[in-house]
């Protein structure tokens, strides 16, 4: 696979503003475009925020208004986006992501499966996993906490299934009080993407929004940014920076690798590399 240019759109996120929020997510869809970007990965719930209340009116189904909205920018701008949004499906709402087309396609929805406890009154638990074929590579688009080191069972299983890039939408969020100089922000996420990342010759990419959270469970937390890229090998390819008002589009060059191995094959593969998981 060719190499590309992925923007990291870590972008501000108004808990309940969704044309807002809408607005600057096609704002920076085009952005990329204009930087040459193949495709760009935006925040976890960009449409009514992480957690947000609103999200009980606001939700709506996958395919429907709102991922429209995010399906025409990609069209326009003719790039891949992935994207975290509230979904409505019956009585339920996930917390969801998906994988949208140049041309304005939803190849892949993903629901989030390890919901924080605190989540778990507003968003049903995913029930699924998969991966989409595109011109760029095979991608997995797991949720922020479906990489955490204790339940990093489902990106093994992404790139068992030959995901060369796990791009995943993310609300990373600290306390009101908490000093990044005292205690620099990341280091849950450099394990576990690092571990991906070196033992399958993966890219991933987690990307958070900025701003305050003004509603829901953690209200008065700010969410960080501090949105990251791991290439093969386990490199950090890009930090972003850390605040609250540290919005902006972060550009970095991926390299695609061919998956270490397929089937069966994979265990021995992961042995060689020191892992002694399942």
């Amino acid at each position: 696979m060719a190499r590309f240019a992925l923007g990291m759109a870590q972008m501000l996120v108004e808990g309940g503003n969704l044309h807002a929020n809408l607005a600057r997510a096609e704002g920076m869809i085009a952005r990329a475009a204009s930087e040459g970007c193949a495709a760009v990965v935006l925040p976890e719930c960009l449409d009514a925020g992480w957690t947000h209340p609103s999200a009980v009116e606001l939700a709506a189904p996958i395919p429907g208004p709102t991922s429209d909205r995010l399906a025409d920018a990609a069209r326009e701008a003719g790039v891949y986006v992935v994207a975290g949004l509230t979904e409505r499906a019956d009585e339920r709402i996930y917390n969801a992501s998906v994988l949208i087309s140049p041309a304005g396609e939803v190849l892949l929805r993903h629901r989030k499966i390890n919901i924080l406890e605190i989540a778990q009154d507003l968003y049903c638990i995913g029930d699924s996993l998969s991966v989409a074929e595109t011109a760029l590579g095979t991608i997995g688009i797991p949720i922020c906490a479906d990489d955490f080191a204790s339940s990093l069972v489902f990106a093994h299983s992404l790139a068992r299934m030959g995901a060369q890039m796990i791009l995943s939408p993310c609300a990373w969020a600290m306390p009101a009080a908490h000093d990044n100089e005292a205690q620099p922000y990341g280091e849950t996420w450099l394990t576990s993407f690092g571990e991906l990342a070196r033992l399958y010759d993966v890219t991933v990419v987690g990307v958070s929004n900025v701003g305050w959270i003004t509603g829901g469970p953690w209200e008065g937390r700010k969410c960080i940014g501090c949105s990251l890229a791991m290439g093969p090998g386990g490199a950090t390819l890009l930090h972003a920076p850390y605040g609250v008002d540290a919005e902006g589009l972060f550009v970095v060059e991926i390299d695609p690798h061919t998956p270490i191995a397929r089937g069966t094959a994979i265990a021995g593969a992961l042995k060689a590399r020191g892992y002694e998981g399942p």
